[in-house]
Formats: C-alpha cells, structure tokens, sequence
C-alpha cells in the first residue's frame, strides 16, 4: 500500500508509514483516546484527494479526515487504514470584495483567516473558542463559538463546497450566489457530517462588513439562576448583542488563578458577559438598552468595559476555563444544548447532581443560545472508578437535557465520545434516514465509518 500511495502523491516524503506516525495524528485534542492507521498522507490538492480516495476505494481502505486536529470527540482518531491530512492545503486562493465571499482551502487556519479579511476591511464571524482550527474542520462540525447570537454559526457562512466522495468523485456543492432554490441544498447535508461523507477541498465562504467599533460589558448576580433569566429579558429587548456568556464564580476562580488575572465584583456568585459590535451609535444604544433591562431584573450592576485591556483581560480568564481545569485534573468536555428558556433549569439540575454523585461539575456557556458547556472533572478516581462513574454522570446530565428538548452537541460534534448518547435518544427513523444517505454516498463505508450515527 505505501508504495501504491507514495506512487500517487509523487513525494515519498509527504506518505509516512505506521512506524513512523507521530502519535498525536492517532488521536485528537485530547490525546486520549488512541487509534492506529497504516499510513498518514499529506495532500496538497483536490487531485491528489482524489486519487488516494480512489485508491482507498478500490481496496476498501478506511480513510480518517484530519485537519488541525483540535477535535474534542474523537472524530480524528483512525481506526486503520489511511489518514488523509489536509493542512497543507492551505491557501487563500481568493478575497471577492464584490461578491463578499472568500474561496479558501480546507487546511486554512481560523484565525489567520479572521486576520487576513479584517486587514481589509472585511469580517468572518464564525468565532469557535479555538481559534487555531483548520475552517474544513469548522465546517465538519458546524462550529460555533461565542458570536453565534448574533451572527449565527459556521453553517450561515458556507456558501459553497468543493469536495471529494468516497469514491474519488469531484463535485461542487454551492456557489458565490447568495440564493439557491436548485434542487437539494447538498452544501447543507455536507457542513456538519463529521468526514463520513466526503472530504472538503475548497470552500467559498460568505464574509461581511468589519463591525465599526465593539464593547465588552460584565453583569454581575448574586446567583446564575437570577443571571441565565435575564438573558431571556435581554433577547426580548431586541439590544442585538454579539456574544451572551455565563460564568459561575466557583468557575471564574479557576480561571484566575490559572491566569493571574482578577475579576471585578468578587463578591457575585455568577456574571454575564455581553460583547456589542457595529456602528458606535448602534452599539451605545445596545448597551443602554441592556443596563437598563438587567438592572430591573436582578443584576447587581453594570460595567462597562472600556479600558481595552480590562477588556482583553476579561476575555482571558473566559477563554482559558477548559485549559484552567484540565491544568487541576483530567476532565470530560461536554457541549450539549437546550432550549434558551431551559437553561437555568439545566444548570440547577447540574448542581444536584454535582452534588449526588461527589462529582465535580464546571459549567459555563453561550446563555444566548442555551449551549451549555461542562467540564466533568475526575479528580483522584482510579481508572475504574472513573469510566464507571463518568459513564453515569453523563447518562444522568444528558437525560435531563433531552427531558428539557435538548440535544447532544451544539458545535463539537459526535464523534466517538458522544456517539452512545447520541445513538440512544435520537429517534430511529432520524438514524434510518442518516445511514441511507450515507450508503448512497459511501457505499463501502470507507469514511470516518466508526463515528456518529454509523453502526
């Protein structure tokens, strides 16, 4: 096989044998759970895709998709087989200021494109937590982030694919028009589906103006319930703010002491963080607007973040809560959805079962749109006890979010290490119809076939 792969790349170098396979490409973010694959092949085009597809196909060779490799379910652990790496491909082949879209490879990463369209003037809202993602693996999971309030997720923003079936098939799915009623929206069935469809090679991506100014601004409350409720307040008062994130104190001094940086209002027991972009007069409205609705409704006060390294600080203890508890213990990332009025209501279920089962349970989250994420922490559990109790508290956690209308993920994906949760509360029918599509498309199973909704 290797000799069959290094004959289609051209470049010996760019086929490493499973001898010589770094272990981080045998797993995900995490690097716990651990696969095995014959050989790691780096492409550099969608010929190149398409031939080792083809190859793969032929001789019914499992093939993983893989990006950056910031996966946190497991979608990028191999189980045999070949994996195709995409991050070399990784150009901007074009900015299109007249039709604002930009046609990018699969392998580029998200934050040096956010960095390249906003040097002109340009803006790309999909804004997941980490920014060094490749945007092919943004768009296999249909990632979120914070700005999704507002602006949506990565799906509002794929305006067109190109990309390789398991067979070795080029399509294009999509275009730089900003309507489309011709036929099935293939674009749609393809955004989200993991690598088990096929294998994003270009993307044309829909962009908008650079917001004119943005402000930051932190709520305090005496307790998350009394903060979560006011979100809703806040929606309905039509202020259109960008980001809307809950923080429990116990959690905020785990960022602080990771960072060094302290919070203000230390004597709150959980904040709302709101971020406003756009016009400066849009944005001062905005955030009057949210002053005056959060101080009828509980709040403690209103800052006003200002000073852009308060600001910047802020956002640092937000942005580092999962990196702050694995630096204590090894936790079990969890981002599962509920209906936006459902939130405080998860959360207090949260800390029952925190409770119940001497589990420590970190929560924190988009409010704005009932994406809450928990860290399960292990503590000092042996091996045993913790994959026999982590297994419980996340079939306990999980019922309740689908008691309240939840779902499993709202932007990690399935992977490996949500699929037994995912497989037991999604309607049989929804399965039925999910492997017909794949068969159709991936008839021997070739792609990421270990993963999600497959058997």
């Amino acid at each position: 096989m290797l000799e069959a792969l290094q004959g289609l790349i051209g470049e010996r170098e760019r086929v490493i044998p499973a001898s010589r396979i770094e272990p981080n490409y045998l797993s995900d973010t995490l690097g716990r759970l651990k696969g095995e694959a014959e050989a790691l092949v780096f492409v550099k085009s969608t010929e190149e895709v398409s031939r080792v597809l083809r190859y793969a196909y032929e001789h019914q060779i499992p093939v993983t998709p893989r990006g950056a490799g910031t996966n946190l379910v497991g979608s990028t652990v191999p189980h045999g087989g070949i994996i195709i790496d995409v991050s070399q491909m990784n150009r901007v082949l074009e900015i299109d200021p007249d039709t604002m879209t930009a046609t990018v490879e699969p392998g580029v990463i998200l934050q040096d494109f956010q960095a390249l369209v906003e040097s002109q003037g340009l803006f790309y809202p999909p804004d997941p937590g980490e920014k060094t993602a490749s945007i092919g693996g943004n768009i296999a999971t249909n990632a979120g982030g914070m700005r999704a309030v507002k602006y949506g997720v990565t799906r509002d923003y794929v305006r067109g694919l190109e990309v390789v079936l398991a067979d070795g098939t080029v399509l294009t799915a999509g275009s730089k028009n900003v309507k489309d009623a011709s036929g099935l929206s293939l674009r749609h069935l393809f955004i989200g589906s993991e690598g088990t469809l096929c294998i994003f090679t270009k993307c044309i991506l829909r962009l908008v103006p650079k917001p004119e100014t943005s402000l930051s601004v932190l709520v305090p409350y005496a307790d998350l319930k009394t903060g979560v409720r006011s979100v809703l307040k806040i929606i309905q008062a039509n202020a259109n703010p960008t980001a809307i994130e809950f923080i429990e104190r116990s959690v905020v001094d785990l960022g602080e002491r990771f960072t060094g940086i302290t919070f203000p209002f230390p004597e709150a027991k959980a904040y709302i963080l709101l971020t406003f972009d756009g016009k400066d007069e849009v944005v001062r409205l905005g955030a009057e607007t949210v002053k005056e609705t959060v101080l009828k409704n509980g709040a403690l006060d209103f800052l006003a973040l200002t000073d852009p390294g308060v600001a910047a600080d802020i956002w640092k203890v937000r942005g580092c809560l999962v990196k702050a508890v694995e630096a204590t213990s090894e936790q079990e990332p969890v981002d599962l959805v509920v209906p936006i009025d459902k939130t405080a209501d998860f959360i207090e279920y949260v800390h029952e079962a925190e409770a119940h089962h001497g589990m420590q349970m970190v929560s924190f989250g988009h409010a704005g749109d009932g994406n809450v994420h928990l860290c399960i922490v292990r503590g000092d559990r042996s091996d045993e006890a913790w994959e026999k109790e982590l297994r419980t508290v996340m079939t306990d956690v999980y019922g309740k979010a689908y008691d309240l209308g939840g779902l499993t993920s709202g932007e990690h994906g399935i992977g490996i290490a949500k699929r037994p949760f995912f497989l037991s509360n999604t309607a049989p029918e929804n399965l039925t119809a999910m492997r017909a599509i794949k068969s159709s498309l991936d008839p021997k199973h070739i792609l990421n076939d270990h993963i999600s909704y497959l058997e």
